[in-house]
């Protein structure tokens, strides 16, 4: 990925040789990832060969598929020096609200789909306004997010619980169907992962977004409409957390008012560890990917390896604290490399 726009005012060698040594180490991050991901696969195997049976693998791409939708929205987000700790809160009221509207009534898959995506844009323009025209901290914002959706979801259930006999069969079949063996959820998890990840490398106003995180003073400069491509980037994470709040009624059943309680730190994590830098600018959709399919794995391991579920939450906060430091002596090195060669360049000047 690249943090510059379509028609920069310069485009020296000493630019492309930054952005070339910018996307091969999170390349190589990537990579690394991919590698640690299938280590962990080959080992657990071996331990227990069902963990590769056929409804091992199922279990193993359903499990992942949401927490890969919410890393691939909450990565545009971040790739803006921004943050969204509202999404865990934005599923679980998308899939009450959903569960609620079906209950008892023969309505589609579509209609429940777009009403999840619609409620998500909703609170994800709210968040995204109040950081952008409000240049309130995105950390307090959506923190404060968090506990309105979470209070308004508990006041709107009553302790209330939608059960799976009350959703309709065609929305349950979603979550449980496929086409040739593969569960519709992963299939459209990998659409929108490819989708995301074309518009952020292909259009103009996606590459915008890695400009802003990278330098938002010289994104503003540059004429980049930072207020209006912030905006858009939380009305797209929260988009995508209200679509899976759908898809975890479709997968699921049964919803009660807290359901994904707790899912923004292991979404933001699974960014962060997938080499979303948390600073901004840098990283991609895809890495988020394999960051979420990574935690997804490893407590699907622990499960099988008959581990205590306590160390699941220590691994991820130990992948997290690694995560970040990694970047930050990358960004160091990087940073020391390019000064040394700009001091040559100028020297040979």
């Amino acid at each position: 990925m690249t943090t510059l726009l379509d028609k920069p005012p310069t485009d020296t060698g000493e630019g492309r040789s930054a952005r070339s040594l910018v996307d091969a180490v999170f390349r190589a991050r990537e990579i690394s990832i991919a590698g640690a991901l299938a280590l962990l696969i080959l080992f657990t195997w071996i331990s227990n060969p069902r963990f590769l049976d056929d409804q091992g693998v199922k279990d193993l791409l359903l499990n992942a598929s949401i927490l890969v939708l919410l890393a691939v929205g909450q990565s545009v987000v971040v790739v803006t020096r921004n943050i969204d700790l509202s999404v865990g809160s934005v599923v679980g009221l998308s899939a009450f609200a959903c569960g609620k509207f079906v209950a008892g009534t023969d309505h589609g898959v579509l209609t429940v789909l777009l009403l999840g995506a619609a409620l998500g844009v909703t609170c994800g323009l709210v968040s995204g306004a109040l950081v952008s025209f409000g240049r309130v901290p995105a950390l307090v914002v959506t923190l404060g997010m968090l506990y309105i959706i979470q209070g308004l979801d508990y006041w709107w259930a009553q302790g209330e619980q939608i059960s799976a006999g009350d959703v309709p069969d065609p929305i349950l079949s979603l979550g449980s169907g496929g086409v040739l063996g593969v569960p519709w959820l992963p299939l459209i998890a990998l659409v929108l992962l490819a989708a995301t990840a074309y518009f952020l490398r292909s259009y103009r106003s996606g590459r915008e977004l890695y400009a802003i995180g990278s330098n938002p003073e010289a994104a503003r400069l540059a004429g980049v409409p930072i207020r209006r491509r912030i905006l858009g980037a939380y009305a797209f994470s929260g988009a995508v957390a209200g679509f899976a709040g759908a898809l975890w009624l479709a997968r699921f059943g049964t919803v009660v008012a807290d359901n994904a309680h707790g899912w923004e730190l292991t979404v933001v994590s699974a960014v962060v560890v997938g080499g979303v830098a948390i600073t901004g600018g840098t990283g991609t959709v895809w890495g988020a990917a394999l960051g979420a399919l990574l935690l997804t794995t490893i407590g699907s391991a622990l499960i099988v390896l008959k581990v205590d579920a306590f160390w699941q939450g220590a691994i991820t906060g130990a992948l997290l604290l690694a995560a970040i430091s990694v970047d930050r002596i990358v960004s160091l090195r990087m940073t020391a490399a390019l000064r040394k060669r700009s001091a040559r360049h100028g020297n040979g000047a």
